[in-house]
């Protein structure tokens, strides 16, 4: 009588996926399967080293198989766990199928149905002859997770925290407030339950997926949401973070002035978007690669994570998912227009953009920085001077949400601001306005050392009248041109018999109003 019962039950063998994504509960509870459940050692195994990396992946099948051993006890199903556990060799290797062809011949072998989620497990199974239950990823509305329901119009972003309350950040970059939602703190469980929703809804859908997951953090992409989940060894305790823009704007809502579309459209191919964390640059860069996408331009991306709206016929490549080097020989290959790299961050980011953009192809990188200087400085130890503008020839700055400033770069060769002797004339970066083409800074070697010189401009109208008034009080007959910080002092032949005894109130100028004077003899 045993013998016919056996042969009549029903025997599922899941494996790793369907367990991380809670399918096998799921199907059970719904009375779509009944039986025997076997699981594999393997596919604990593999669960086990996940969540001892601190990966969310392992976490999740592990509640998974708790789910079943309760429905087990339960009596709606029987479960067993069987196999031989796999060596570490094997564990090292499960991406490359080495468990999943553990779990796929064990069911083989005892003549189960294999439930699975992965495509290619489910093909190979199906191509033995086997029975096999293939659940693709289902799209779950993101309605479902508790996460999105603490969102409304005017968030930016929610932050969880185990012991303590859930806490909102609402208004816009630059102006916003922090608002508790509710008024007790939340548990390590109630934390963990709603990171392990986030995960499971992150493999299901077709517009999430994990990004990064990794020993004490999960970085995630699920629509609009951008989640990063830290917990310990890396955070003393759990943490949920999730980000989303708050509006999605074109390039024409910045009301950019005439000047800097122009740039932007005719010579800009070396551009930086630089600003504070949260003030709006990623949002000017998906804006920007819309626009020139809309010029009939070809556009890719880099970022990590993919959390960019953009439309399908830019395509998005994760820096997660790739070598450096693969993305430098797919681009290369595939010769973009353009290239927004987002977020500039290691050695390598900074290589990858300067090796992109030297072979030609126009280069778009978030930064951040304080100040439009300081992105320019994340480049100067990276590469000689000389060939900076040719990496860099526009730097946008972005602060509460607008753009709050724009420079140029160009190399030229001249006589350092500040500098008397021609002799050390030398090679020159200058970082002008582009708007108001005042010269605001200047890059140069000087000795072994690259400095940044902030310039002093005299393009005030009334402090440059004053200037040239004294001068031409001192010396008449002068003829006077102020530009920048540079004042050139033209001076007629027949007076430079008396030039002498007045040079030295010419330095006192010098010293008193931070310029350069040059006296040339003309006529």
């Amino acid at each position: 009588m045993s013998i016919v019962n056996e042969a009549i039950t029903p025997i599922y063998v899941p494996d790793t996926s369907v367990l991380i994504e809670g399918i096998v509960s799921r199907l059970v509870e719904e009375g779509r399967i009944s039986g025997k459940i076997i699981i594999h050692r393997a596919v604990l195994s593999e669960l086990e080293n996940q969540a001892n990396q601190g990966r969310a992946t392992g976490y999740a099948g592990l509640e998974e198989v708790k789910k079943l051993r309760e429905l087990a006890r339960r009596g709606r199903i029987e479960l067993e766990i069987a196999g031989a556990r796999p060596s570490p060799s094997e564990i090292r290797l499960a991406k490359s199928g080495t468990i999943d062809a553990l779990i796929r011949d064990y069911a083989y072998e005892v003549g189960a149905t294999l439930i699975t989620s992965d495509r290619v497990q489910a093909l190979v199974a199906e191509a033995m002859g086997m029975s096999v239950i293939y659940i693709p990823p289902r799209v779950t509305s993101l309605e479902q997770l508790r996460i999105e329901k603490l969102f409304d119009e005017n968030t930016m972003s929610i932050h969880i925290k185990e012991g303590a309350p859930i806490v909102a950040k609402k208004g816009t970059p630059g102006n916003w407030v922090l608002v508790e939602l509710t008024s007790s703190p939340l548990s390590r469980e109630q934390v963990e339950e709603i990171a392990r929703e986030i995960v499971e809804a992150a493999r299901r859908r077709q517009d999430g997926f994990i990004e990064i997951d990794r020993e004490g953090s999960t970085i995630i992409q699920l629509g609009s949401f951008r989640i990063v989940i830290t917990r310990p060894p890396l955070s003393e305790g759990w943490e949920i973070t999730a980000v989303r823009p708050v509006k999605k704007l074109r390039l024409e809502d910045y009301k950019l002035p005439t000047k800097l579309l122009h740039r932007l459209e005719s010579k800009a191919e070396g551009i930086l978007i630089a600003g504070a964390p949260g003030m709006g640059k990623t949002t000017f860069a998906q804006a920007l690669a819309e626009y020139y996408a809309s010029k009939g331009k070809v556009v890719k991306t880099i970022e990590s994570p993919r959390d960019m709206k953009l439309p399908p016929q830019i395509t998005q490549y994760s820096k997660s998912f790739a070598q450096l080097g693969e993305l430098h020989d797919i681009l290369l290959l595939s010769r973009p227009d353009y290239t927004v790299f987002d977020e500039l961050r290691t050695d390598e980011d900074f290589k990858l953009y300067i090796d992109l953009r030297l072979a030609g192809i126009g280069m778009i990188g978030v930064v951040h920085a304080t100040s439009p200087i300081d992105a320019i400085q994340r480049f100067i130890r990276r590469v000689d001077i000389g060939i900076l503008p040719s990496i860099i020839d526009t730097v946008i700055f972005i602060d509460k949400g607008t753009v709050d400033k724009v420079y140029g770069l160009r190399m030229t060769v001249k006589l350092p601001t500040g500098l008397r002797e021609a002799e050390l004339a030398r090679p020159v970066v200058e970082v002008r306005n582009v708007l108001t083409d005042e010269l605001e800074y200047e890059i140069y070697t000087f000795g072994e050392q690259t400095v940044v010189v902030p310039v002093k401009t005299v393009q005030a109208p009334m402090q440059g009248d004053k200037i040239r008034r004294i001068i031409e009080r001192i010396i008449p007959g002068a003829q006077v041109d102020i530009h920048d910080n540079v004042v050139v002092v033209n001076v007629p032949r027949l007076a430079a018999r008396t030039l002498m005894k007045k040079m030295k109130k010419i330095r006192k100028l010098e010293e008193k109003y931070g310029v350069t004077i040059r006296v040339n003899m003309i006529g």
